[in-house]
């Protein structure tokens, strides 16, 4: 009996098990979850595709699979299994080694010293919770860097990336906004995350109820989805500008409803970390930048004036009188307490502030790095950032946008945006699927970054040295 039949053969005892035991709902989305499966094990590069859909759309759905895993995740975990059965078939095109890849190169050693604070924080942190699940996962969302450096070395590929990345925000904009104007309350999305599976709703819905005058979304928290919007939106501009036909239609709708989406979100960070790294592409003279500052402006102005909740949130969100910003200001003053009392981190046990102390949490993005795994770790961190600028920054000059360098330019903005918006919240230093997203875009960015500016890797470098010596050597 072939390979073929033998699979048929027992996806058909299977199917007809699950039919038994299960009701004719689950047993039809098992067979779903099953091809799937089969799907990704054999196309490694369409399980990338599939978590781009889904980590967009339905970002914390989760799936029992013996432990509970968002869907995202699970699909991520899949699509490394399919790599590696590949790479011991030899069907994957080899990749530059480390020493040729000096920000995946740093990434790594961040991964390796980030053991410390994970055991330190095991023995030290008494409380629930599963330390080496968190960390786990933790890591698998950073190793989306290296994952796209398995699957996107060819640009079609990470065209197509980027496609799925933007159909999916748009699926979870049209689905938020909808919602909202409906309800006119982020309470609204409850319905809607029992249905995609969420986890502890109970939380969740008073957490949305308290929240009810700002947009919900399947982030759940405004401040993740306006982080997410940092994230996505200067990609989406670049590339609906930079493309014709439907490709433009996409990338400019997921731009301009995800601009609305911001503010009845209402995150102060990302709409300020947004606004600087457009203010930084119009010095760049990048097109049309200018005019989108102030189509932003014009839908702020009429959004505030149709939506008088949303005038009350503008009135306090900036004044140093708001609650949230109190709050702000004692997490900083109390943070050198929570360093001095867990110098090495508290690694992945629980997220800050540890149970059973007078400590807070802190929202900035190096400084959470400091409170998870400690000085050492945040100074990686800054070291990581710093080599990714190193190979992606633009030359000096102006910046022509067209269509070979959009998604560079776009995945450039989104990262810095992510950055600048650290100062203000910390959700893309340790939040599980954002961070996915995060790390994601940064592989795409230096994939391109090394397709247009080749002169920079360590490669070029030492062929145009051995090529000098050699002309020295003719010269004499």
């Amino acid at each position: 009996m072939s390979l073929g039949h033998l699979l048929a053969a027992l996806f058909g005892v299977a199917f007809g098990i699950a039919l038994l035991a299960l009701t004719p709902a689950k047993a039809g989305a098992a067979l779903v979850g099953i091809a799937a499966a089969v799907t990704i094990l054999r196309f490694p590069f369409w399980g990338l595709l599939l978590f781009a859909l889904v980590a967009t759309f339905m970002p914390y759905s989760t799936v029992n699979l013996g432990i509970r895993s968002t869907v995202s995740e699970a699909i991520l975990a899949l699509t490394w299994g399919a790599v590696m059965w590949h790479a011991f078939l030899s069907r994957l095109p080899s990749v530059p080694g480390l020493h040729q890849r000096s920000t995946e190169h740093m990434l790594l050693w961040l991964m390796l010293f980030s053991v410390l604070p994970f055991m330190v924080g095991q023995v030290s942190i008494k409380a629930e919770g599963s330390g080496l699940s968190s960390w786990l996962r933790w890591l698998l969302n950073l190793s989306l860097v290296f994952l796209a450096g398995r699957l996107l070395i060819e640009r079609k590929n990470r065209e197509t990336l980027v496609i799925a990345l933007l159909l999916g925000t748009l699926a979870m904009l049209l689905l938020s906004i909808g919602v909202f104007i409906r309800y006119r309350s982020a309470s609204g999305m409850t319905s809607i995350l029992t249905m995609f599976n969420y986890g502890n709703l109970d939380n969740l819905e008073f957490g949305l109820q308290a929240l009810s005058s700002r947009m919900g979304s399947p982030w759940m928290h405004p401040n993740a989805t306006g982080g997410v919007m940092a994230l996505l939106l200067p990609l989406a501009f670049c590339y609906g500008i930079a493309n014709e036909g439907w490709r433009r239609l996409l990338g400019l709708a997921v731009a301009v409803l995800g601009a609305a989406a911001l503010l009845l979100a209402s995150s102060r960070g990302a709409m300020l970390s947004l606004a600087a790294v457009l203010f930084w592409m119009s010095l760049r003279k990048v097109p049309y930048t200018g005019r989108l500052l102030l189509l932003g402006a014009g839908l702020m102005v009429v959004l505030v004036l149709s939506y008088p909740p949303l005038q009350d949130r503008i009135a306090t969100m900036f004044s140093p009188s708001n609650a949230s910003t109190e709050v702000r200001f004692d997490e900083y003053r109390m943070f050198p307490k929570a360093v001095a009392r867990y110098p090495l981190g508290i690694g992945f046990k629980v997220d800050p502030p540890v149970p059973g102390t007078d400590l807070l949490g802190i929202s900035n993005l190096w400084l959470n790095y400091m409170y998870k795994i400690g000085f050492g770790g945040m100074l990686l961190f800054i070291a990581v950032t710093w080599r990714w600028w190193k190979e992606a920054r633009p030359e000096a000059g102006p910046i022509r946008l067209n269509k070979d360098n959009a998604i560079w330019l776009g995945s450039t903005g989104g990262i810095l945006a992510a950055l600048v918006s650290g100062l203000f919240d910390h959700y893309f230093s340790f939040a599980v699927v954002m961070i996915g997203l995060f790390w994601l875009l940064v592989g795409i960015n230096l994939l391109e970054a090394r397709r247009l500016f080749p002169a920079r890797q360590p490669q070029s470098k030492a062929v145009g040295y051995r090529k000098l010596q050699r002309d020295r050597r003719s010269s004499v």
